[in-house]
């Protein structure tokens, strides 16, 4: 059974095994569960990443606890996101001549971060403390680094959302500081070295 009737995802590689059981990529037709893992315990470890991906687009515009800039059609709308991630992988594979799926893990295996930072108070002063990321909390923070950075680059130009997307993906795959996720990876993983 093939992704989308297109991308086969049985012969994926994992290269960083802290991320094994939290990135999953079960073959199934249509990347869409419906809420059937939600009951469960850490239920995201079940959905496949691709689909992590689509609902991870519905809320492009959202940074912290505003809305920073408006999610235009993507909100809430999964057949325009799923739409959109199909063009992406499909201009993933045109540029690598790849398996986009493959290129989408790797992608996320380089832009998630190891360390960040959090604060502690002591003594009434608050101090920076650097902390372990989770593996779950490092996947997430990977997908809404690259979807924030490709939206913000596509956001009232005239550069199409799957390209932009793609571009983020591909230059996470290389590991190369243009894209948003790595950069602010390495700016979290520095930040949390200074303070630890």
């Amino acid at each position: 059974m093939k992704l989308f009737n297109l991308w086969d995802t049985q012969g994926i590689i994992l290269t960083d095994m802290s991320l094994k059981n939290v990135i999953t990529t079960t073959p199934q037709l249509v990347a869409k569960s419906q809420g059937r893992n939600a009951a469960q315990r850490f239920y995201r470890n079940r959905n496949n990443i691709v689909e992590r991906l689509i609902t991870r687009l519905m809320v492009p515009g959202h940074k912290g606890k505003k809305h920073f800039k408006s999610s235009g059609s993507c909100s809430g709308k999964y057949l325009t996101t799923a739409k959109i991630a199909i063009k992406t992988l499909k201009i993933l594979e045109e540029r690598t001549k790849e398996n986009p799926v493959q290129v989408l893990v790797t992608a996320v295996e380089n832009a998630a971060p190891r360390e960040e930072i959090t604060t502690v108070e002591y003594g009434g002063a608050r101090y920076p403390q650097a902390v372990d990321c989770s593996p779950l909390r490092r996947i997430d923070i990977a997908l809404r680094i690259m979807i924030q950075g490709s939206y913000q680059k596509s956001f009232g130009k005239k550069v199409k959302m799957e390209s932009a997307l793609a571009d983020e993906i591909l230059a996470a795959y290389n590991f190369d500081q243009k894209s948003a996720a790595i950069s602010k990876k390495l700016e979290m993983e520095r930040m949390a070295d200074a303070a630890r």
